[in-house]
């Protein structure tokens, strides 16, 4: 199964990512409109780490994740090997944030938990976090 990996060593820290995720995720065609003066909720996190390196967090859609078995609402799921969220049945008790060894799970804009989920239900053929870093540090295949 494809998945996102990041090559640190190319990450400029530029959070174009981030923002280029938030877009794709929010169900609006024009980018300004739909992040311009707002609180942007990205499902991939930009970590600053030492020495000037970052690196891109997001779900690694684990074979035995513990969000699953953490959801006391039975709202996340593996389809595909892809780890999903229904926000329609999480409570928002975002014990799944805690349990993550990645923190990759985040609370969203309406206290239900999100993550990535490959961008697959936009229809981007990829995630928008790979084809919106100018320096090729995050990639979409199968390892």
């Amino acid at each position: 199964m494809k998945r996102v990996y990041v090559n640190e060593q190319w990450c400029l820290g530029c959070h174009l990512c981030e923002y280029n995720c938030a877009f794709a995720n929010s169900g609006i065609d024009d980018m300004v409109k739909a992040l311009k003066g707002k609180d942007i909720f990205p499902r991939v996190h930009i970590e600053d780490g030492e020495d000037g390196i970052h690196f891109a967090v997001s779900c690694r859609h684990c074979k035995d994740p513990m969000c699953v078995k953490s959801c006391i609402a039975g709202a996340i799921s593996i389809e595909d090997g892809v780890v999903k969220i229904d926000r329609d049945k999480c409570v928002g008790c975002l014990t799944c944030v805690l349990v993550c060894p990645y923190g990759a799970v985040a609370p969203g804009p309406n206290g239900a938990a999100q993550k990535c989920e490959l961008c697959l239900q936009n229809s981007c053929g990829a995630p928008a976090c790979v084809t919106g870093c100018p320096n090729n540090a995050i990639v979409y295949e199968e390892r």
